[in-house]
């Protein structure tokens, strides 16, 4: 009996003793990842606010031969235009110390008129001008987001330092992230068009 005790506290104590040894654990590699880059290039959009007057003209709208009157007003506006670069086109690859980044150019993401800047007042109508309609006023709502997006999009300042922001903060993630881990890695900028294609 005592054999059998002795063994059976000779067999615990071997399973407490394997129980309590130590396993190696695996090496975590700590490198850019793809998606924490796409996070950043949004976090990098900038968004721009403009403040403009839009001209509605409608020739020879209402009334007969010599008695023809135009619609003509203005609408003035305020909107917000968001610039920065298509994440989904972000790229990276890593080759020991090298990180390659492939970075598509600025572009307009969304362009939107504040509807709480319009109001009765927005709207001026010409004293001479034909009867404006509630379609007139949508038009000329349309026109006011097209010409807010075009003139946005021809601010070639504006795209360069949007793209140049999202730059610079990809850069900053990677020196970080191998400033963490004791490692320098150097940055090699690929850029692509609208397409995803090299320039």
């Amino acid at each position: 009996m005592k054999k059998k005790i002795a063994c059976g506290f000779f067999l615990a104590l071997t399973l407490c003793a394997a129980c309590a040894k130590e396993e190696e654990e695996p090496e975590v590699v700590i490198e850019p990842q793809t998606t924490q880059m796409r996070a950043i290039c949004e976090l990098a959009t900038m968004d721009c606010y403009y403040h403009n007057v839009a001209k509605f003209k409608e020739e020879d709208a209402a009334g007969w031969f010599l008695w023809k009157k135009d619609k003509q007003f203005w609408v003035e506006y305020s909107g917000v235009v968001s610039v920065g670069i298509d994440a989904s086109l972000v790229n990276i690859a890593v080759s020991k110390d090298r990180v390659a980044i492939t970075m598509p150019p600025a572009k307009i993401l969304d362009c939107r008129v504040d509807k709480d800047s319009l109001s009765e007042e927005s709207f001026i109508v010409d004293g001479k001008s034909a009867k404006v309609t509630a379609e007139d006023q949508t038009e000329a709502f349309k026109m006011a987001q097209e010409n807010m997006e075009q003139t946005a999009a021809d601010d070639s300042a504006l795209l360069t330092n949007a793209q140049q922001r999202a730059q610079k903060l990809l850069e900053d993630y990677v020196k970080n992230l191998g400033n963490a881990i004791e490692k320098q890695y150097t940055i090699d900028w690929v850029y692509v068009d609208e397409e995803g294609n090299k320039i």
